[in-house]
């Protein structure tokens, strides 16, 4: 079924810009959109199910098992903004002033 919806021009380019970025037509985008503003895409719910399907994978708990040592700590990400800007400072010859 056709829709046709009329929108402010400076939403519609919004609009182009936002599927563009994602790799999809203005239609596709707003199905997506629709979708999950009527609950028909819930990312959480998706997670579930993804979560439930890789538990029944045979072969599933080598997996879990060969990633059990990796570390789970959150990524510092004003440990790494503090490196990268004094790399970038050496690199170019900036003070740290």
């Amino acid at each position: 079924m056709a829709v046709s919806v009329r929108m402010d021009p400076l939403l519609e380019r919004e609009l182009e810009l936002a599927a563009k970025r994602q790799g999809l037509t203005k239609s596709q985008f707003i199905i997506n959109a629709v979708e999950l503003a009527l609950g028909r895409k819930d990312p959480y719910a998706l997670y579930q199910q993804v979560m439930r399907e890789v538990a029944e994978e045979p072969g599933s708990e080598a997996l879990t098992l060969a990633f059990a040592g990796e570390p789970h700590e959150p990524y510092d990400t004003e440990r790494s903004r503090a490196a990268l800007i004094a790399k970038l400072r050496a690199k170019h010859g900036l003070s740290t002033d």
